[in-house]
């Protein structure tokens, strides 16, 4: 607003604040007004008054042109102790001032006709569109948002009120920075895992969408310098309809050789436990063509433990269909009406049944919660007999024989419930934990084979079959892990196979002592061809004389190489001769290896690749689920290679810190229901 017909009056030298540059201070009759000199809009002037109220405005003038934002902040920041931000120094009104008054955006003006690329300088502020956009693509790949955020209203509002110099790019464009982001990170992994002085492992993961398509994840797991389990994502292949089981060898293959890690490859984990052997031993004939498989491939194909168990499970609960629907039957009535709710209760009360828990129904794709539902059941057995003789509308009665098969399944069920949460539970599962658990399914289900009930027995036999179908696989693997346990060691092994095998124990033991042996020994010619190889051709060992002609040069060299092998050979029986460690909850096996591989050089190089193999692979959300992996719908509609980048992206740039969970790198993408 223009005052007319007033005269300006001199700033006084007092009034030194930065603001005075926007504003005309102007007496009229004995009150003071400043005029903005951008809008012309009037505000208190007064010394009393202060200058909060005009920094405010200038903040958030409309018509104010750029000018140093930082000048006007000055003044705040020598208040306070800490720095504040720009959106930060709004919060202090001035006293005459409406609390609850809305602050507008700061709008900047800007020359449309700037180059994109250009970096603007505003005050002591910088804008680098590239940088930016190279950001938003980050951010989109990091937290999984979609690509077509970017044309999103909401956002384009939110980004434009943030930052008005930011041009948008299509999706297309974003599209194309993610890409290019993933080659760049590509190339970092790229050089990291072939940096590894160890093996690596590679988990075999099977994914399907809701459109029936399928893909292959390929995720490698090992132990770096510092004695950390890692995994990186190195594939999302997208399979088409004309990959069969032969070319699926074909394609793991070929993501090997892309990555140049066939020569490092100690193991390989399938999530399908019962997935063709012409595809393992495909693999295998490919790999030691160009390095020989350590113990004769023995350890390389490996089942995943905790996909057994779920498809052991899944038999049983078909087996016992029938009696678990009569048990969904029972709950649905009970809880039909508060009625019928506070009979059962009045029921319970009076037989004496002390259970505080509720009964629940069941959500049939996950199969734990079928176990809470017939333990919660069994609790009120006799509650329900007795309901059956009071209420005829209640139709789902079980009988005596049934009511017994519901029990026995329900402890067949708690004990797999234990175990696969203890899989699932450990952030860094490393191959040494899985042994001790294995072997009480195994020996349990030897007894329940023996249970009198033919339906029983019958059922436990098909569950052991398909268990004795992965133990054949996988039983030397997990015995070796455990072996490289220094709270177990050998003693362990012994202890089970006792109880499993009775008096063939001792043959089994010989097997597994064998097989570490020959392991081992693999690992001492690998140690001693690396020692060899580090010497420069032509050159020999150091001599002890300083005649040119030593006759015993051969002596010493084949003195250094028996030593080695005598020092291999102590190495590991050392390891094993010496007492067990104390058992204890705090014990971290990787910070013991850690500790000790000075003391075991070549069993460290051993163990490094041991208990780095991933003896499962599911995730901790999926390990209850009936179903398998099932991609979310967005991304099973992109492009391969787009679906590809993200995924692996996105797992790459996760920040590591103590709460994240590696085996959840991928739950951002299952569909849920």
């Amino acid at each position: 607003m223009e005052v007319s017909n007033e005269s300006a009056i001199k700033k006084p030298k007092r009034l030194t604040s930065v603001v005075w540059n926007h504003f005309q201070r102007i007496r009229k009759a004995d009150v003071c007004y400043a005029v903005c000199v951008h809008c012309d809009k009037k505000l208190s002037g007064s010394s009393n008054s202060g200058t909060t109220h005009l920094r405010n405005h200038l903040m958030r003038c409309l018509k104010r042109s750029n000018y140093d934002v930082s000048q006007l902040l000055a003044a705040k920041k020598k208040k306070k102790d800490t720095s504040l931000g720009i959106a930060n120094v709004n919060a202090n009104y001035d006293e005459t001032q409406r609390k609850d008054e809305y602050i507008k955006p700061t709008i900047i003006k800007f020359d449309h006709e700037q180059r994109k690329d250009e970096i603007i300088s505003l005050g002591s502020c910088r804008f680098d569109q590239e940088q930016s956009r190279l950001d938003l693509a980050r951010m989109i790949i990091l937290h999984g948002y979609p690509l077509t955020m970017v044309e999103h209203v909401g956002f384009k509002i939110f980004v434009k009120n943030l930052q008005p110099l930011f041009e948008f790019v299509p999706n297309s464009s974003i599209e194309v920075s993610c890409i290019e982001i993933y080659m760049k990170e590509k190339q970092k992994v790229y050089e990291m895992i072939n940096r590894l002085h160890g093996r690596i492992n590679l988990a075999v993961e099977m994914w399907s969408s809701p459109e029936n398509a399928e893909y292959l994840c390929l995720i490698a797991h090992y132990i770096d310098e510092d004695w950390k389990l890692q995994q990186k994502i190195l594939n999302f292949v997208t399979l088409d309809s004309s990959h069969t089981e032969d070319m699926l060898s074909e394609v793991i293959i070929n993501c090997l050789m892309e990555w140049d890690v066939e020569c490092k490859l100690f193991a390989m984990t399938f999530d399908d436990c019962f997935a063709d052997d012409d595809i393992v031993l495909r693999i295998k004939d490919r790999i030691s063509q160009s390095r020989p498989l350590l113990s004769n491939g023995q350890l390389f194909d490996v089942r995943s433990a905790a996909h057994v168990l779920n498809l052991i499970v899944q038999d049983a609960m078909e087996t016992i269909r029938e009696v678990t629907e009569k048990v969904r039957g029972s709950v649905r009535y009970v809880k039909s009406s508060q009625v019928i709710q506070g009979k059962f209760n009045d029921i319970a009360q009076q037989i004496g049944i002390s259970s505080q828990k509720n009964l629940v129904l069941d959500l049939p794709t996950r199969w734990n919660s079928t176990y809470f539902m017939l333990e919660t059941v069994i609790g009120y057995k006799s509650a329900f007999c007795f309901l059956q003789e009071r209420d005829p509308a209640y139709t789902s009665a079980l009988t005596d024989t049934e009511w017994e098969w519901a029990s026995s399944i329900t402890g067949y069920l708690k004990l797999f419930v234990e175990i696969t949460n203890i899989f699932s539970g450990d952030k860094c599962p490393t191959a040494n934990i899985y042994f001790p658990e294995i072997c009480d399914v195994h020996i349990q289900l030897i007894e329940w084979c023996k249970n009198p009930d033919d339906f029983l027995s019958s059922m436990a036999s098909k569950m052991k079959a398909k268990f004795d179908r992965y133990w054949s696989k996988c039983s030397l693997a997990l015995a070796v892990a455990a072996i490289l346990d220094p709270r177990f060691k050998m003693k362990l092994v012994e202890y089970y196979y006792s109880q499993i095998y009775g008096s063939t124990a001792l043959d089994r033991i010989k097997e597994v002592s064998d097989g570490i042996k020959e392991l081992f020994n693999a690992y001492s010619i690998c140690s001693t061809l690396v020692d060899q190889g580090s010497t420069l051709p032509g050159s020999s060992l150091p001599s002890t004389s300083s005649d040119s002609r030593d006759r015993l040069k051969g002596f010493d060299k084949f003195l250094h190489e028996s030593s080695q092998g005598q020092s291999a050979i102590s190495d590991l029986d050392k390891y094993l001769e010496e007492p067990v460690f104390p058992r204890n909850c705090d014990f971290n096996i990787l910070n013991w290896w850690k500790v000790h591989t000075p003391r075991y050089p070549i069993l460290s190089m051993m163990a490094r690749d041991i208990l780095g193999t991933p003896m499962s692979t599911i995730a901790p959300d999926l390990a209850f689920g009936v179903g398998g992996r099932v991609l979310d719908s967005y991304r099973s509609s992109l492009n391969p290679d787009t679906r590809q980048a993200l995924i692996c992206t996105r797992d790459w740039l996760q920040v590591e810190s103590e709460d994240h969970n590696p085996s959840s790198a991928l739950a951002l993408y299952v569909e849920t229901n």
